[in-house]
C-alpha cells in the first residue's frame, strides 16, 4: 500500500455512546466531528480509518429484546444486534463524508480493501469481540502503530468510577495491566474501556492506544499530533 499521498494515516475508533448518547443522534457533536475530520484532511493532509461503534444504542436493542421475550438474550444474538447497530451508524458517516469517503464500508476483515480515499469508514464484523478488535485488525493491516479511541470517558480507571467514585485514574499503562482490569473473556453488551480480546491482540502487535473523551476535539487533535493530551496511553 502506497501511503505517500498522505502525511499520515490515523485509525480512529469513534464510540457509539458519543454518536447516540441517549437513544437519539447527537447532531451537534456529529456536525463538529464532521468539520474536524474535514479540516484534518484538508489542512494536515491526513487520512482517517474511522471505526464506528454501537454504544448505548446496542444496549437499548439488547434490553428491548429481553423485555419483549421475558428472558435474557444469549449467545450470538447479542453480538449481531450490536454489529448491525455499528453498521447503521457507519452508513450515516459514510453518507455525510460521501465526497471524500470510500464508497464501501469495511465490515468484512478477512480481506480488507485498500483505497487511497481520505476517509474510510468501518463497522462491526462478526460475533466474539467488539469494534475495538476490528480497529486493531485495521491498524495491523495498514501497518499503523497508533489508535485514537474516542469514547465517553476521560481516562481508564483502576475500578469503575461510576461504582467507585474514588477510583484512581491511570494516565499511562501497559497492555498487561489493562488485561488484568478487563479480563480475557468477551461479554456482549458489557461496557469496558477496551475489549479483552482486542487487548490480547494489541499486546502482541506493538500498538499504542490513546484513550480519551471524544467530546473534546481539541484534546483529540493533540493526541493525533503526538502532543500531551488528557487521557490514558496504553502501550
Amino acid at each position: 500500500m502506497n501511503n505517500n499521498n498522505f502525511k499520515e494515516t490515523i485509525v480512529l475508533k469513534l464510540g457509539g455512546s458519543l454518536i447516540v448518547p441517549n437513544g437519539g443522534l447527537n447532531i451537534p457533536y456529529i456536525t463538529k466531528f464532521y468539520s474536524f475530520i474535514k479540516k484534518q484532511v484538508r489542512e494536515k493532509n491526513r487520512r482517517f480509518l474511522i471505526l464506528i461503534g454501537g454504544g448505548k444504542l446496542s444496549r437499548h436493542y439488547i434490553k428491548a429484546g429481553s423485555e419483549i421475550t421475558g428472558h435474557e438474550l444469549k449467545g450470538e444474538d447479542l453480538d449481531w444486534l450490536a454489529i448491525h447497530v455499528t453498521r447503521l451508524n457507519a452508513h450515516l458517516f459514510r453518507t455525510i463524508f460521501r465526497d471524500i469517503a470510500h464508497p464501501r464500508i469495511i465490515s468484512d476483515y478477512d480481506i480488507i480493501e485498500k483505497t487511497q480515499s481520505p476517509v474510510i469508514i468501518a463497522a462491526g464484523w462478526k460475533p466474539g469481540w467488539s469494534t475495538d478488535y476490528d480497529a486493531v485488525i485495521l491498524a495491523n493491516d495498514y501497518n499503523i502503530k497508533k489508535i485514537i479511541k474516542m469514547c465517553n470517558m476521560d481516562y481508564i480507571y483502576e475500578k469503575d468510577p461510576m461504582i467507585y467514585p474514588n477510583a484512581k485514574r491511570i494516565e499511562k499503562m501497559t497492555w498487561n495491566r489493562l488485561q488484568k482490569i478487563v479480563g480475557t473473556k468477551w461479554v456482549p453488551g458489557k461496557s469496558m474501556p477496551f475489549d479483552p480480546i482486542a487487548t490480547t491482540l494489541a499486546s502482541k502487535s506493538d500498538l499504542t492506544v490513546c484513550f480519551l473523551h471524544g467530546l473534546d476535539l481539541e484534546n483529540a487533535e493533540r493526541a493525533i499530533d503526538g502532543k500531551s493530551f488528557k487521557g490514558t496511553i496504553i502501550q
